[in-house]
């Protein structure tokens, strides 16, 4: 099996499990503010296996930046595409958002903001580490 393959998989292990805790704690917190909120058996299994499924992606795909043979752009591309759908397809099968164009439009657009905004704040957070590694080095 491909090593990378294998990553994916293990990631996704280790830090799959955080999603549904953090659906959990916010349906606790939920349901003790919203006097009429209540969800069926069918859409907490949905919803637990769901938020794993997030997680777990989103967890694994970090694996692209560690293939060395490929560039950062088709890296970031593939990470950016798998978690996109995820996101989309969670979100509209779970009834979290409607599927409903300017809906999706509007997901999207936010999606892309903010994936974006991470990523440049992870950019010029290696990039401020590394220039001080590289003081300590002179």
């Amino acid at each position: 099996m491909n090593r990378y393959f294998k990553e994916f998989l293990h990631r996704g292990l280790m830090f799959g499990g955080f999603g549904p805790i953090v659906m959990g704690i916010v349906y606790a917190v939920l349901s003790q503010t919203i006097s009429d909120f209540s969800l069926t058996g069918n859409q907490m299994l949905l919803a637990v296996v769901s938020t794993y499924i997030i997680a777990f992606i989103q967890a694994g795909a970090s694996v692209f930046n560690q293939i060395e043979h490929w560039s950062l752009p088709k890296s970031m591309l593939f990470h950016f595409l798998l978690l996109y759908v995820t996101y989309s397809v969670c979100y509209v099968v779970n009834s979290w958002i409607p599927f409903e164009p300017i809906v999706l439009i509007i997901f999207s657009l936010i999606f892309v903001v903010i994936y974006l905004v991470v990523w440049i704040t992870v950019y010029f957070s290696l990039k401020l580490t590394s220039k001080k590694m590289n003081e300590k080095l002179k």
